[in-house]
């Protein structure tokens, strides 16, 4: 398992030790899956006390639902409908093995071509008689004799269709095809095979080619017999491709629209998450992160020391007191004075009696301490005048004037406890 990087790390322990010093930055909504974490491990989190309110940040915008977009209507199956086809005159197929092809390679001598031309007449004379099986047998021994004679293929598939056999046919004149691709005979028979088989479409090809290479009256009657089943299955698949290819197009555009929905979205969180924060007086948590992973900050915060007295004025800052002479403490919070600038510190601007020190910047929650102004003998207070933060209110310095003081400008009474010893 892969170390965390040391950065993240320190960055982990500044996060803790603010969170240790106002546990109350947990019930802020930014926080919130970080405070469920936490109790779903079994952490007690500190509940907030009536008077106190969790820090102030701008809680993103709850997402709205989106519309379910209408369902359309059950979209037309990409399948094959029912057609109405003429399908008289379909056989059962034949599933016989595959029966004997000659040896193409083979050296025909002229002897064996003799002996395949005895053959074949044979056959033509046995098929004159419709002796259909004596014929396959006889143009079976031509075709081993010669193997390389179309013709022989393609008579003997005739045969087979008289017995048939439209997948045996199918097989002859594929091959006597392969021999001589401009077989009109070939073409014709495979042609009639594909329509006992009920292959409209294979049918019609095989007719039309046949028909084109040698017009034959027979291919051609066969021809028209196939071809309105073949041109209702033709305008079918046309309109499959169709469909198919609109629906492509379709899911094409959604995945699309997805894409730039989700782009649209992450732009529009990233927006979201640039401005949390920005407004006006009281700026976000991510304003505050970023002032607290402050090198010099982090290094303050570092010391246990610092950092519990940080939590101790964070909870009472009446408590900031008792840290006047301690310059480690009085350092931290002249830094974070000096880096608010006096706008405020992030995440603490509603903290209750947290609403900004006079004389340090307008750092909230640590200024102008009610009832302090006044207190007899504390207006001239020996090195309190001077304090580095510019004055707290009622030491000296420009805080809220105690109840009853003059206005600032006029002129205090005669009696005022500042001008005893002037003269």
């Amino acid at each position: 398992m892969s170390m965390l990087p040391e950065q993240q790390v320190k960055e982990l322990k500044i996060f803790v030790s603010i969170v240790k010093a106002n546990p109350s930055f947990l019930h802020t909504p930014q926080l919130a899956f970080f405070k469920e974490y936490l109790e779903s491990l079994g952490a007690k989190i500190p509940t907030l006390s009536p008077t106190e309110d969790a820090p102030k940040t701008q809680a993103p915008p709850k997402a709205q639902p989106k519309s379910e977009e209408p369902k359309e209507d059950k979209e037309e199956e990409l399948v094959e409908s029912d057609i109405e086809l003429d399908n008289e005159g379909v056989i059962e197929p034949d599933n016989d093995s595959p029966q004997p092809m000659g040896d193409e390679d083979k050296e025909v001598t002229e002897e064996d071509m003799d002996k395949a031309n005895e053959k074949k007449r044979e056959a033509i004379s046995a098929f004159s008689e419709q002796e259909f099986e004596k014929a396959v047998e006889l143009y079976t021994e031509a075709i081993l004799l010669n193997p390389g004679a179309a013709l022989l293929y393609a008579k003997r598939g005739q045969c087979y269709l008289k017995l048939n056999k439209p997948n045996a046919c199918i097989r002859d004149c594929s091959r006597a095809l392969q021999i001589n691709p401009d077989s009109a005979a070939s073409f014709k028979f495979r042609g009639r095979a594909h329509r006992l088989l009920g292959k409209w479409i294979e049918a019609a090809h095989d007719l039309r080619n046949a028909c084109k290479i040698d017009f034959d009256e027979q291919a051609d009657d066969w021809l028209r017999e196939v071809t309105p089943n073949a041109r209702k299955l033709e305008e079918h698949k046309l309109k499959y491709e169709r469909l198919f290819r609109e629906r492509e197009l379709k899911e094409r555009l959604d995945r699309a629209k997805k894409v730039r929905e989700e782009h649209e979205r992450a732009a529009r969180e990233q927006q979201e998450r640039a401005d949390l924060g920005d407004d006006g007086d009281e700026p976000g948590m991510s304003d505050f992160f970023k002032l607290m992973n402050d090198p010099e900050l982090r290094a303050c915060l570092q010391d246990p020391e610092v950092a519990m007295a940080f939590q101790d004025i964070s909870s009472n800052p009446a408590n900031i007191m008792k840290y006047q002479n301690n310059p480690k403490v009085q350092k931290l919070i002249q830094m974070m004075a000096e880096k608010f600038g006096g706008g405020g510190m992030p995440g603490m601007g509603g903290m209750p009696g947290m609403g900004g020190m006079p004389g340090m910047g307008g750092m909230p929650g640590m200024g102008g301490m009610p009832g302090m102004g006044g207190m007899p003998g504390m207006g001239g207070m020996p090195g309190m005048g001077g304090y580095p933060f510019g004055g707290m209110g009622g030491f000296g310095g420009s805080g809220a004037p105690p109840s009853g003081a003059p206005p600032s400008g006029d002129a205090p009474s005669s009696n005022s406890a500042d001008d005893v010893g002037l003269d």
